[in-house]
């Protein structure tokens, strides 16, 4: 499939989610992941403004990714911070330069013990208010194509849409409440794959990809699979392998 068919597809994907009650842990990773497969990018991730305010990693296309994003909160540096809290994208185009290790002295090691070499943040912003942002990190040095740039943006903007439109449907004390079931769900579903890869012998990775396929195949939200699992209402043995 050609990139530009790549990219309808994901728009499609994405809007197809965009239900009343859709689940927002699992459409977010949908978007990680076609981001990586779209896009000239090694790893992809998101993250969202609690409603507390602070930031929360909510979806990562790989493990490293995820990992990264929790030393990047954990520091309080790093792209998506500095992309969050200024709403403009940013990026550094080589991370083992000198004035990016000035600029995050913490994340930039991590980062580049990890394989990244240039990163690009773009805001999920819908004209004044910010609520989260994308993470694109790149394993080679230089800048992402323009067109790259511009097709991230608008992922960005149809899941920040969709997320906006949501909370406008519902009231206040409804909205907190499914924010924080949403961020709370990342608590459970890191909890279930852990279940998963202590009793089969996966990675999380594949752990977390069983979870994800079982919860498609019947129809379930991925949280609800992942609290089953954690309550052995369901074994890891019925997960799709």
């Amino acid at each position: 499939m050609s990139r530009e068919g790549s990219l309808v597809r994901t728009f499609v994907e994405l809007a197809d989610n965009l239900v009343a009650d859709f689940d927002v842990v699992e459409v977010l990773t949908v978007l990680a992941h076609r981001c990586v497969e779209v896009l000239d990018v090694a790893d992809a991730g998101l993250m969202l403004q609690s409603p507390r305010g602070d930031l929360r990693v909510v979806a990562s296309s790989s493990e490293t990714m995820r990992l990264l994003e929790l030393f990047e909160l954990q520091a309080d540096e790093g792209p998506c911070v500095d992309c969050y809290r200024s709403g403009r994208a940013v990026a550094v185009l080589n991370l083992e330069l000198e004035a990016a290790a000035d600029r995050w002295p913490r994340f930039v090691p991590k980062a580049v013990d990890a394989g990244v070499r240039s990163v690009h943040a773009v805001p999920m912003r819908l004209r004044d208010q910010t609520i989260g942002a994308l993470n694109l990190f790149r394993d080679d040095e230089g800048p992402m194509p323009d067109d790259d740039v511009v097709a991230a943006q608008a992922l960005a903007d149809v899941a920040t849409i969709a997320i906006l439109q949501h909370r406008a449907a519902i009231n206040a004390q409804l909205l907190y409440d499914q924010l924080t079931e949403a961020l709370n769900s990342r608590v459970v579903i890191e909890q279930a794959k852990g279940v998963v890869a202590a009793r089969t012998g996966v990675d999380m990775e594949e752990a977390f990809g069983r979870l994800r396929r079982h919860a498609r195949a019947q129809r379930a939200r991925l949280v609800d699979v992942a609290h089953a699992v954690v309550t052995n209402a369901i074994t890891v043995d019925a997960l799709e392998s």
